[in-house]
C-alpha cells in the first residue's frame, strides 16, 4: 500500500470507528458508553489518550527491538485486567497522563527521529480512533515507521478486520485456551474464542508472507505467556498453533512473577520451575515451531514494573 493510498485508508477507517466511541464497543467487553462525554468502561478511559511511557525498546522479540530498538508507546488502561499484569501500574492502576493527539504526534515523530525499527503500539484498541488520526496526521508530517499492533489478544474481529489492512505486523498474545482459566484469572470467559477468531483471521490474511527475508518484521507473532501451574494450558496452545497457524512465528515467554494480585492467588504465585520450562521447551522443538523460546529466568528489569513513567520522547 503506498502512502497516499495508507493515509486515505486511515482517515476512512478513522471516521467508521470514532463512531463507536458514543456507545463504546470497541473490545468485546462491549461498555456500551460515551466515552465522549467521558463515561468510564471497563477499560478505565474516557475521551482523552492516556500514554504512561515511550521509548526505544530493546526488550522485545529480536526483529521488533533488532538493533535500534522498538519505538514503543505504552497506553494506559486495558480491557482484560490480569491478575499477574506486569504492566498493572498503567493498565489497571490507570498510572500515566493524559495528551491531545498533537502531543501523540510528536511523540510518534520523535521515535522516528531515534531512529527506531518500527511503531509498536501497545494494548492500543481502546484508543483505536484517537490514534488513527494522530497516525494520519504523523504519515503526511514524514512518518515511514512500520506500525506493530501489539496486543493481548481479546480483540472483536470485526475490528480487526477493519484496521488489518493499514498493519506491518501483529504482536499478539493467545493468553489462554480454557476459558475458565480465562475467567478466573482475566475475568474473560469468552477470550479463548476471541484469540482463536483473531488469530485464524490474520493467519488467513498473512499466510504466505511468514516465510521472510532476513531483517523483515514477522506479519504475525503469537506470544504466550507460561503460567506456572498450568503447563498443559500452554501445551494445548502450542498444539492449536501447530494445526492453525503453523507458519506463524512463535514467542514463548517464560519470564512470569507474581505481579500484583497473583501474590494472593495460591496457585500461581510462584515463578516458573525448570522442570515446567524443560517440558515446554521439548514440545516447542518436537512441534519444529518457529520462532523464540525465551531462557528460564530471563531478566526481569525488562518487565513492565521496571519501565519509567511518563518517560517521553
Amino acid at each position: 500500500m503506498n502512502l497516499k493510498t495508507k493515509i486515505k485508508a486511515i482517515e476512512k477507517i478513522y471516521q467508521k470507528l470514532s463512531k463507536k466511541l458514543e456507545s463504546c464497543a470497541l473490545c468485546p467487553r462491549n461498555c456500551q458508553i460515551n466515552r465522549l462525554n467521558n463515561e468510564l468502561g471497563y477499560c478505565g478511559q474516557g475521551k482523552k489518550i492516556k500514554i504512561y511511557s515511550s521509548f526505544l525498546h530493546f526488550g522485545e522479540e529480536p526483529p521488533i527491538s533488532g538493533k535500534r530498538g522498538s519505538g514503543t508507546i505504552f497506553f494506559s488502561g486495558c480491557s482484560l485486567g490480569c491478575v499477574y499484569c506486569q504492566n498493572y501500574k498503567f493498565s489497571q492502576l490507570n498510572n500515566g497522563r493524559m495528551i491531545e493527539e498533537h502531543e501523540l504526534v510528536k511523540i510518534m515523530l520523535n521515535l522516528e527521529k531515534k531512529e527506531a525499527q518500527n511503531l509498536n503500539l501497545v494494548t492500543p484498541t481502546h484508543f483505536l480512533p484517537q490514534i488513527l488520526k494522530a497516525l494520519k496526521t504523523a504519515l503526511e508530517k514524514g512518518l515511514r515507521l512500520p506500525i506493530v499492533y501489539n496486543s493481548s489478544g481479546y480483540e472483536k474481529k470485526e475490528i480487526v478486520e477493519t484496521i488489518e489492512p493499514i498493519i506491518d505486523s501483529w504482536l499478539i498474545d493467545f493468553k489462554y485456551i480454557n476459558s475458565e482459566t480465562a475467567k478466573n484469572y482475566s475475568n474473560s470467559p469468552q477470550y479463548p474464542r476471541f484469540a482463536k477468531n483473531t488469530l485464524s483471521y490474520l493467519y488467513k490474511q498473512k499466510k504466505g508472507q511468514n516465510r521472510l527475508n532476513r531483517g523483515q518484521i514477522p506479519p504475525i507473532i503469537i506470544r504466550h505467556l507460561i503460567l506456572p501451574g498450568h503447563i498443559d494450558e500452554t501445551k494445548k496452545i502450542l498444539v492449536w498453533i501447530k494445526k492453525n497457524t503453523p507458519e506463524a512465528r512463535i514467542s514463548i515467554m517464560s519470564q512470569y512473577q507474581p505481579y500484583f494480585k497473583a501474590k494472593k492467588i495460591a496457585h500461581i504465585n510462584r515463578p516458573l520451575n525448570l522442570k515446567e520450562y524443560t517440558q515446554i521447551k521439548e514440545l516447542v522443538e518436537r512441534l519444529e515451531l518457529k520462532g523464540w523460546l525465551q531462557e528460564y529466568k530471563p531478566q526481569e528489569n525488562l518487565a513492565g514494573v521496571h519501565f519509567k513513567k511518563q518517560n517521553y520522547t
